[in-house]
């Protein structure tokens, strides 16, 4: 895996050298500087923008006691976004741009999970025995918890049930 990373890293980085001589081949050094100089600038102001909108659904889902599994995920692409953003040069910068538009993010998140997918495993896997990914933990809902309170068939109180009076200082 290191060798592969090591590898990606050398490609892009002269792919990235390439590039930024074929540019200044057309434009001339200051405007490619520039236009570098601007495409970060564009891309901090992405980052920062799609960054509060997920962050804002992440506590919407969190206040509503859901598991908010979109929200992370599209966080982690912006992060990643921002990282390539910051990286000098062409084909990083289309590359976190295209991370920061949603419609292309959405994309990347479905192929991510579909991945995943498959590497979680139910009943002990990377989040503990019995979890079940969408069900929680034993594979259960609320949906599926039903009432256990004792009822007495005539209707009455359950049997041993407290009865409590108005509350007084």
């Amino acid at each position: 895996m290191f060798g592969f990373l090591l590898l990606l890293f050398g490609v892009v980085t002269l792919t990235e050298i390439w590039l930024i001589v074929q540019v200044n081949s057309v434009l001339g050094g200051w405007q490619t500087f520039g236009l570098l100089v601007l495409d970060s600038a564009i891309g901090a102001w992405l980052v920062r923008r799609e960054g509060m909108t997920i962050l804002r659904k992440l506590q919407g889902q969190l206040s509503q006691g859901e598991l908010p599994t979109n929200p992370l995920i599209d966080g982690m692409l912006v992060l990643l976004a921002g990282a390539l953003m910051l990286t000098p040069g062409f084909l990083t910068d289309g590359l976190g741009l295209l991370l920061l538009l949603p419609p292309t993010r959405a994309i990347v998140r479905e192929i991510l999970k579909r991945r995943f997918a498959g590497r979680i495993t139910v009943g002990g896997g990377a989040f503990g025995p019995g979890f079940a990914p969408g069900r929680g933990f034993g594979g259960f809902t609320d949906a599926d918890a039903t009432d256990v309170t004792p009822t007495d068939p005539n209707g009455d109180e359950p049997p041993g049930a407290i009865e409590l009076g108005p509350i007084s200082d």
